[in-house]
């Protein structure tokens, strides 16, 4: 038997491994667990908000609701809570949570359709400059500071009063206000995207310029420019709503957020509840969306650090 048999008689086992320095209670403190907690946090709170407002909306058409221009005169005004009305009633008897639920599925359509326009202008715009750059690029960023050096609602008012306020008109007036903030964003990113080992790999494999852009870099940075037309949402239904207050949104029989809020104004100081509830009704989507925009922005931050990590 060897000496070193004799005097360790373990010497064939691993060692233990030491204590680790880092406890629980350190990692529970530390900046990036602490950015994940916060990242998390905004999810469920603006996945939550949204979908309170999100979930009747889409339903308005099967709940047990009076139409939204029906109308009673012998209710006119109802305080919340009262014969049924959950939000009460407005100044010609209409229930008011009916009128907000269907005005919601005009101003989200709006919403939704102009984001959805704006984002394809803004990332095929936004990609093209950044990419091939020269006269692409000069002409998209002139583009770019021309329409953002002009106030918007006033751009907005503008092109509603020449066109009129349809449907139609508004969401496409709405979608070219917006496409500037994801054309910036995009082009920013496909600079640094064509910089990387995997574009100059193409070039020698002898792709062309529209196969790589289209193939290679808008796949790869099309998470983060879609979380800006995510956060964009909110603003458009804010810009509709605006709209519709000051008598330029669809018309009637359309019921939207702005005009039932510009309906119930003269009445604010003896029926809240007809500018109030609409308005609380707006700013829980807006903040539900702004949440999720931000919570979904800091998980795609923290995803991409690790991969350029690795």
């Amino acid at each position: 038997m060897s000496i070193a048999a004799e005097g360790a008689p373990g010497a064939g086992a691993r060692p233990e491994p030491r204590p680790s320095a880092v406890t629980p209670r350190l990692m529970a403190k530390a900046t990036a667990t602490r950015r994940r907690r916060a990242a998390r946090l905004k999810l469920w709170i603006g996945s939550a908000c949204t979908l309170v407002v999100v979930v009747p909306i889409v339903l308005a058409g099967v709940l047990p609701l009076p139409g939204p221009n029906e109308q009673d005169l012998s209710k006119r005004r109802l305080p919340p809570l009262t014969d049924g009305h959950l939000f009460g009633t407005d100044q010609l008897g209409r229930d008011l949570l009916s009128r907000v639920l269907h005005g919601g599925q005009v101003s989200l359509s709006i919403g939704l359709l102009a984001v959805l326009v704006s984002g394809i202008i803004g990332i095929v715009a936004g990609a093209a400059a950044g990419y091939y750059g020269r006269w692409v690029d000069t002409v998209v960023s002139r583009l770019l500071e021309a329409q953002l050096s002009l106030p918007l609602l006033m751009m907005l008012l503008l092109v509603v009063a020449l066109f009129g306020p349809s449907v139609t008109v508004i969401t496409c007036v709405i979608a070219v206000a917006q496409w500037p903030e994801v054309a910036r964003l995009t082009r920013s990113l496909v600079l640094v995207e064509r910089e990387k080992p995997y574009v100059a790999a193409a070039q020698v494999l002898g792709l062309r310029k529209f196969a790589i852009l289209i193939r290679h870099i808008i796949p790869n940075i099309v998470r983060q420019a879609t979380l800006v037309v995510l956060l964009l949402l909110a603003q458009a239904v804010l810009l509709e709503s605006a709209l519709s207050y000051l008598g330029a949104g669809p018309q009637r029989p359309f019921a939207t957020w702005g005009r039932i809020i510009s309906d119930g104004q003269d009445y604010i100081t003896t029926s809240w509840w007809l500018v109030t509830l609409p308005g609380l009704v707006i700013a829980l989507l807006v903040i539900g969306v702004n949440l999720v925009g931000d919570g979904l922005r800091d998980r795609t931050r923290r995803r991409t650090r690790t991969e350029a990590d690795r």
